[in-house]
């Protein structure tokens, strides 16, 4: 049941949001196909991509029939993305400490690590 609902979401998203809508119109392809075949029976199926696909939008007597073919228009796509406002006039202001101008800066040695506390953080857990 989750692996179906999934499968809804993400048909429904991609449908929605990209392309993928043109490729319910795959049987249009088959039935222009078929209409060119019985009007030109040596006509293949690589002639037929080249003329609807490779010469652009060739204005012929089934002109209307070709625009219901998947990827020849692009028209009925929405798409909008939610971006931050961000006002023109943004100005940010930092506030330094009075104190830091008084920071007396000294030399210090590094502290000294005893080495038996180093080795510790390398030991495998114990068992309590």
């Amino acid at each position: 049941m989750r692996k179906r609902i999934a499968i809804l979401f993400l048909s429904i998203y991609l449908c929605s949001t990209t392309e993928a809508h043109e490729l319910l119109k795959i049987p249009v392809v088959f039935q222009h196909f078929i209409e060119h075949q019985q009007e030109d029976p040596s006509i293949s199926a690589l002639q037929f991509f080249q003329i609807h696909y490779l010469q652009g939008n060739v204005k012929d007597k089934d002109y209307d029939r070709d625009m219901q073919l998947p990827f020849k228009t692009a028209g009925e796509f929405f798409a909008s993305s939610a971006t931050p406002f961000v006002p023109l006039n943004a100005q940010i202001v930092l506030h330094y400490p009075e104190d830091a101008n008084n920071i007396v800066w000294s030399q210090q040695t590094t502290p000294f690590l005893f080495s038996a506390y180093q080795v510790n953080i390398w030991q495998p857990p114990k068992r309590a």
